[in-house]
């Protein structure tokens, strides 16, 4: 049987050397067949039903689901599994979430879970613009894509930058927007850095993810038009629903 289905997948698709195929890959292998004949919203079939067609424990099916579920290909509804939609593609750029969620015809929005003042750490106050002692705004949301649930975003920014965050601005649109058109700031550069982390229980209970689920996690720190610190993020990504996409030229 060839394991390798579909165009870009791995050599030999996670083949061994040896040639001996773990039995609950060869079943995996299986079911994204039909994953991709099912299509988006597809129901598969019970574990029962899967490990009686394939002739192994449900045990091996249920590990086979599971490494589709985290790599985005499956989802849980009710009691049971479907054929999750093509994963959200986020550009890393100095465009906002609002904007590459709107750009793959999906609905963005944030759901506010606090919006604290505190006086600025000295860690946190060259990132930014702020003394320390200085008060600082932090916002943290939820991050929606058609009332899904798919991330967790922290926002840190002094207030003498946002004076009126909490009166002014909209939890559910977009902040850099707010800072442009409300403020008169416009984003000159930032600094990403991205890694793969655990959710905390508590994070995990906030995206509406097992904490198992591998997240990614973007930290950014951004620069206004004339060099000045403006704001520091973190956001926490579903890694079963996001990918990040950049565009590379030629230098010099």
């Amino acid at each position: 049987m060839n394991y390798q289905t579909s165009p870009g997948a791995p050599v030999r698709s996670g083949i061994p050397e040896h040639g001996r195929v773990p039995k609950y890959y060869a079943v995996k292998a299986k079911i994204a067949v039909m994953v991709d004949e099912l299509g988006e919203g597809g129901l598969l079939p019970t574990e029962r039903d899967l490990a009686v067609r394939y002739e192994v424990s449900r045990e091996t099916v249920r590990q086979a689901l599971r490494e589709l579920l985290l790599e985005g290909r499956l989802r849980r509804r009710g009691r049971g599994t479907v054929v999750a939609g093509p994963k959200l593609e986020q550009p890393l750029s100095l465009a906002s979430y609002t904007e590459g969620v709107r750009r793959q015809g999906r609905r963005p929005g944030r759901s506010l879970i606090s919006l604290d003042r505190f006086p600025c750490p000295e860690a946190l106050a060259p990132e930014v613009g702020a003394e320390r002692g200085e008060p600082v705004w932090h916002m943290e949301r939820v991050l929606l894509a058609d009332d899904e649930r798919v991330g967790l975003e922290s926002t840190y920014v002094s207030e003498a930058r946002a004076p009126r965050l909490d009166t002014e601005f909209d939890p559910d649109s977009s902040f850099y927007a707010y800072l442009h058109g409300r403020l008169g700031i416009s984003f000159g550069d930032a600094d990403e850095r991205i890694e793969t982390v655990l959710a905390t229980p508590r994070e995990a209970l906030l995206v509406g993810t097992p904490p198992a689920l591998p997240m990614l996690l973007l930290h950014r720190v951004s620069r206004d038009t004339a060099g000045r610190p403006l704001e520091r993020v973190r956001t926490l990504y579903r890694g079963d629903r996001f990918s990040f996409t950049t565009h590379l030229g030629r230098q010099g």
